[in-house]
């Protein structure tokens, strides 16, 4: 899937499911570079296990480091709807998740921040990644900041 247009990830016909295939795809391909489906962008790759299926699933995510590349920071905004993305409901019954981050691939442990830390790093991520700015105010729910910590 080549993106030659601005794309409306909450369009009704935007097929998400098939866009995060192929820059799944091409992020392995490339360890992590996106020449076509998103080129720019700072993105990782998180697997949860689902909660139902217990099969994993992988998801391409926007991510800040905190200090080092053993804590990454992801948000849980799913487009600011009402409800939590299903990687976040997975990793919150299942903290034991892996992160490919350009050509490393490791386990990491998640956990929702809280209070100050919530706050401090909610501001270093939507000073890093504008687009998420507003995301906040759209939606009723607090909207999850997950650090992922490297387990090496």
């Amino acid at each position: 899937m080549r993106l030659t247009t601005k794309i409306d990830p909450r369009s009704p016909d935007f097929d998400r499911k098939g866009f995060n295939r192929a820059l799944i795809t091409e992020y392995r391909a490339n360890n992590g570079t996106l020449t076509t489906t998103l080129p720019e962008a700072a993105l990782l790759l998180l697997t949860t296990v689902g909660t139902r299926s217990g099969r994993p699933h992988t998801t391409p995510l926007g991510y800040i480091l905190d200090g080092s590349p053993d804590r990454i920071v992801v948000f849980a905004s799913n487009l600011a709807s009402a409800a939590h993305p299903d990687w976040y409901r997975n990793l919150v019954a299942n903290p034991r998740v892996t992160v490919e981050l350009g050509a490393d691939r490791f386990d990491a442990a998640a956990s929702t921040t809280a209070g100050p830390e919530r706050e401090r790093l909610y501001q270093a991520l939507i000073d890093e990644i504008p687009s998420i700015r507003d995301h906040q105010g759209q939606t009723s729910r607090e909207i999850p900041v997950v650090l992922l910590r490297a387990v090496r």
